[in-house]
């Protein structure tokens, strides 16, 4: 009796396991066909100082003076404020593969990133930069159609779902045009401006980069994001940053206006001023 008694609770054991282990089954969004992904979104790590694995530092290196060493940029009087915290990064595999020439670019970028970080200038992020910028923003899906309206900034992106063929132009956010694979939404980027930076480490493309995103539902709460860089002029092969995207569960979970180009009128046009501010 005791063996049959064991033999059940081992099998109730394994047909819970069992069924706790089968893959999500996302609910179905409008048009009852593909995943819900409508919601606010958010990215909860530190992707947007270095995508690299990287130990936490100084957000500036130093250069040789005539005292000796000094700050490249004033950043370094804010101590721990400016300092990059460490991360096991988003990057599969850990390392970028630069060409040379490119990674002696990400040198001399990372090195005055606060005058040529394209985000300290309230430049649009680009892609995939704008889903990890540590602020949220929101999918809008209807059966036929798809937004993603960012915070920062007041970036967006009209999401096609027919490819209509090469953009007219790059622009920085590129063109998105969707698929589905199964419950996996897929975005092929293209045209994309070689002025955006994946982080304020900076890291590059230029003008040839292609980016295809996966979003996957895990959980009720939580995507899988998986993005491939592929731009032969700025790396030897393609590579991939993987991380998961959080819903922010706020009853009134809302994108709020962040209107930056008003933070930066003063950074970039202030020496026009005919009396200068007071600092």
């Amino acid at each position: 009796m005791k063996i049959i008694t064991f033999l059940s609770l081992m099998l109730l054991t394994v047909g819970a396991w069992s069924q706790s282990n089968e893959p999500y089954k996302a609910p179905r969004g409008p048009g009852g066909v593909n995943p819900d992904l409508n919601g606010v979104w958010q990215a909860l790590n530190e992707a947007n100082w270095d995508i690299e694995r990287h130990m936490a530092r100084a957000s500036v290196q130093l250069r040789a003076g005539p005292m000796g060493p000094v700050a490249s940029i004033p950043t370094l009087r804010m101590g721990a404020v400016a300092s990059v915290p460490p991360s096991l990064g988003v990057v599969v595999g850990g390392k970028l593969p630069y060409r040379p020439e490119a990674a002696q670019k990400r040198d001399e970028n990372r090195a005055n990133w606060s005058e040529l970080d394209p985000e300290v200038k309230c430049f649009l992020p680009g892609i995939p930069r704008a889903n990890y910028l540590p602020q949220p923003f929101q999918i809008f899906q209807s059966p036929s159609h798809l937004e993603f309206v960012y915070q920062f900034a007041s970036a967006n992106r009209n999401i096609l779902m027919k490819d209509p063929g090469p953009a007219p132009a790059d622009s920085w956010m590129g063109q998105s045009v969707a698929s589905w694979d199964g419950d996996t939404m897929v975005i092929e980027v293209t045209s994309l401006r070689p002025d955006t930076w994946f982080d304020r480490s900076g890291n590059h493309h230029s003008a040839a980069l292609t980016v295809v995103e996966r979003f996957t539902p895990m959980g009720p709460n939580h995507l899988q994001y998986e993005a491939v860089m592929t731009d032969a002029e700025t790396f030897t092969q393609p590579w991939t940053i993987r991380m998961p995207l959080y819903r922010r569960m706020e009853s009134d979970a809302m994108l709020l206006d962040f209107k930056c180009v008003e933070f930066v009128e003063e950074l970039m046009y202030g020496e026009l001023r005919s009396k200068p501010l007071p600092r």
